[in-house]
C-alpha cells in the first residue's frame, strides 16, 4: 500500500449514484442523514451476519477462517501477518508471512502465528470472550499476527507515528504504515457491528476533532492508506462464511460521510459530479458567524437539512437562499441540499 497525501477539505459534494453501488447494500439509502446512514449499515451487517463461527473447535473454526482470509494469494501455504514487515531480518516478530501450518496451540508461540483481536478483548465493554461463537469470534475482527507480536502489542491502544509497527514514546501501538488502514477499517466494523460493546474511543489515543465518536487516528488512517488486496479477499470469504461484510472495506468514503475527517478514497463514485455543476452551487461564507449564504445559478429546486457533528438534524428555516446559524453552538456542521435523487454535502464551521 502507498500512503496518500493527507487532505482536510472544508467542503465535499455527494451526488447518489444507485447504479455503481453493490447489491449487498442496495436497500441502504445514503441520501439520509450521517446518523441514518450509520444506523443503516448497522442494521445490514448484524442481520446478514448469520453463523457465528466457533473460536476453537473439531468443525469450522476461527483458524480454519484466517487462514482462507488471511492467505497469500502468490504462495497459498502462507499468510500475511499483520504488524510485520520483514522476512528477512533473523527476527521472528517480525515476519511480513508465515506457513499456515505454523499456527499456535501451545504456551510457546515464538515462531508461530496466533489469532490477533485488532479490538483488544479486554477494551471491549463487556470484554471479547472466546468460549462461545459471539462478537469475540467475529473473524472481521481477526488476523493472522506473530506471537511475539501479539504479545508485543497486547491490549495497547492505536496511536499515529509512522514507519514500520512499534511501541510510541506514550507506550501505545502504532501497527506500521501498511496495516493503519487495515486497523482503522476493522474498528469502524466493530462499532458498527457491536455499537454498545466496541467503542472506538477506547481503543484510539487521540482527539476527536471530527466527531466525538471516532477517534481522529481512524478517520486519518483510512483515508492515508487504502484498501489493500488482502483486506478485499478477506471481505469476500467472510461474507461466504459469516454472511456480512465490512462496508469501510468496500468504500472507504463511508467513513467520511458518517463521522467526517479527510475525504477517504470513494470506489463507488458517490462524490462523482461534474466540475461545471460544482461551480454553479456554493455556499459562504465557510467559516460562518451568522448568516450562510447559498449562490445556486441552477435552475434546481432543492431541500435542505442541517446535521450536527452527532448527527443530530436542526431545523433552520433557508429564506431567499439565506439560513440564519447563529443559534447554532459553535462547530462543524453538514448542510444536505437535495433534489431528486441528486443529494449535494457541504461541510461549514459555525465560530
Amino acid at each position: 500500500m502507498f500512503q496518500k497525501l493527507f487532505l482536510i477539505g472544508f467542503m465535499f459534494l455527494m451526488v447518489t449514484g444507485f447504479s455503481q453501488i453493490p447489491t449487498y447494500y442496495q436497500d441502504i439509502d445514503f441520501t439520509e442523514s450521517p446518523s441514518s446512514i450509520k444506523t443503516q449499515l448497522s442494521d445490514l451487517i448484524t442481520t446478514t451476519h448469520t453463523t457465528e463461527i466457533p473460536y476453537t473447535s473439531s468443525e469450522t473454526d476461527t483458524w480454519d477462517a484466517v487462514k482462507l482470509t488471511d492467505e497469500v494469494p502468490e504462495n497459498m501455504n502462507q499468510v500475511f501477518l499483520i504488524y510485520g514487515f520483514d522476512n528477512n531480518d533473523g527476527d521472528f516478530e517480525t515476519d511480513y508471512t508465515r506457513d499456515k501450518d505454523l499456527s499456535c496451540h501451545t504456551s510457546n508461540c515464538s515462531g508461530l502465528w496466533t489469532r490477533e483481536h485488532v479490538f483488544a478483548r479486554s477494551l471491549a465493554i463487556p470484554s471479547l470472550t472466546t468460549d462461545q461463537p459471539g462478537p469475540g469470534t467475529d473473524v472481521h475482527n481477526l488476523r493472522a499476527c506473530d506471537g511475539n507480536m501479539n504479545s508485543t502489542r497486547s491490549n495497547r491502544l492505536f496511536q499515529d507515528s509512522s514507519g514500520d509497527s512499534h511501541i510510541t514514546t506514550s507506550g501505545e501501538w502504532y501497527p506500521g504504515d501498511e496495516w493503519k488502514g487495515d486497523v482503522a477499517r476493522i474498528i469502524m466494523y466493530m462499532y458498527l457491528r457491536y455499537p454498545t460493546q466496541c467503542l472506538p474511543n477506547n481503543t484510539g489515543y487521540g482527539n476527536n476533532m471530527y466527531h466525538p465518536d471516532m477517534p481522529d487516528v481512524f478517520l486519518d488512517w483510512n483515508e492515508q492508506d487504502p484498501v489493500s488486496e488482502v483486506e478485499l479477499q478477506r471481505n469476500d470469504v467472510l461474507e461466504d462464511m459469516q454472511g456480512n461484510r465490512n462496508p469501510f472495506i468496500d468504500n472507504p468514503y463511508l467513513a467520511t460521510m458518517i463521522w467526517n475527517g479527510p475525504d477517504a478514497e470513494d470506489t463507488w463514485n458517490l462524490m462523482s459530479i461534474e466540475e461545471e455543476q460544482i461551480e454553479k452551487i456554493k455556499i459562504y461564507p465557510n467559516p460562518v458567524v451568522t448568516k450562510l449564504y447559498i449562490s445556486n445559478n441552477t435552475n434546481a429546486q432543492f431541500q435542505h437539512s442541517i446535521y450536527s457533528q452527532s448527527g443530530k438534524k436542526i431545523a433552520l428555516p433557508l429564506l431567499n437562499n439565506v439560513i440564519n446559524v447563529e443559534s447554532l453552538v459553535n462547530g462543524f456542521y453538514i448542510l444536505k441540499l437535495l433534489s431528486g435523487e441528486k443529494v449535494i454535502y457541504y461541510k461549514f464551521i459555525k465560530n
